[in-house]
């Protein structure tokens, strides 16, 4: 099996081309090709594959996270699958449509893309379309939360005390969160020293989090000045990774709503940046990074 390794910011996947090739189980493959030890490595797999019949765009997009859940979209990886499509023509005239359209599991998405000098794919805008603030639309057991505050931004007050008090103190996280649907769930915190909380303990219990019961995208933002900020994410089904394009458009949303920030921004991820949009008419958020290829190369099952 042909495959392509590619990363927006660090936030690395390992991509199939669909069109040509077949995956019986791409769960399963996702868990191997995944693993940083024993397989390729990357945050989890993604198959570029012809459109669904009737749906109107160029490619489709599905995606596996390193343990093999299926996920609606990743706005990192959907720039990859821009750049691997146009790069490698993956239809005879794939090159004429820009902006390109490309299906996903939250729908069809608009990318603007710019080729540079040498002729491939370099920075990619995406129209991640509108956030998404009800809580029981993005999937936020609201009978388990202990108050919801009374502001647009969706604020709830939610989390165990216990959990709170232990894993939180040192980062001097805010006790509310919020929570934004792009596609898929997030929740974000806002604290003064994003480096001081230990990701490795709250993001999986905040992921599992019984007011959470299909589970959710934890990102920490420490706000900087009017436009801009620093994150970090715990990504449902893959971890602690270097970027996370969704998790940008929602920490973007919820910094604009509590008056953090104004409506562009600037959002620094270990990776690298990503420049975030949410524009007043349309009410679309978008979101600019690169899109990069590391490397093509065989797999052979075992």
């Amino acid at each position: 099996m042909q495959f392509i390794k590619m990363h927006g910011l660090g936030n690395d996947y390992v991509y199939i081309n669909a069109f040509q090739q077949h995956v019986d189980d791409p769960a399963a493959l996702a868990r191997t090709l995944a693993d940083r030890h024993f397989g390729i490595g990357g945050d989890g797999l993604i198959l570029v594959l012809p459109p669904q019949q009737g749906v109107d765009a160029h490619v489709r997009m599905r995606m596996f996270n390193a343990d093999g859940s299926e996920a609606e979209m990743c706005g990192n990886g959907v720039r990859c699958v821009c750049k691997l499509a146009y790069d490698h023509q993956i239809t005879p005239d794939i090159r004429r449509h820009n902006p390109m359209r490309i299906q996903t599991g939250a729908g069809v998405l608009e990318l603007r893309y710019q080729v540079g000098p040498s002729g491939c794919v370099e920075r990619v805008t995406v129209d991640m379309g509108r956030p998404v603030l009800d809580p029981h639309r993005i999937g936020v057991d609201v009978a388990g939360v202990d108050r919801i505050i009374d502001h647009p931004a969706m604020q709830l007050l939610a989390l165990p005390g216990e959990l709170w008090a232990t894993s939180m103190r040192n980062g001097s996280v805010e006790d509310a969160m919020t929570c934004v649907g792009m596609g898929n769930p997030h929740v974000v915190f806002f604290c003064k020293s994003v480096m001081d909380v230990p990701l490795e303990t709250v993001g999986p219990a905040i992921e599992h989090a019984p007011i959470f019961p299909h589970r959710i995208n934890v990102h920490f933002a420490q706000v900087h000045g009017c436009g801009e900020l620093t994150m970090r994410t715990w990504e449902r089904g893959s971890g602690i990774t270097l970027a996370c394009g969704t998790g940008a458009a929602a920490v973007c949303t919820a910094a604009a709503l509590t008056g953090r920030c104004g409506r562009d921004l600037l959002a620094h991820l270990p990776g690298g940046d990503l420049e975030l949009r949410w524009d007043e008419p349309s009410d679309h958020v978008f979101m600019t990074g690169p899109a990069v290829e590391l490397f093509t190369g065989t797999w052979h099952p075992r």
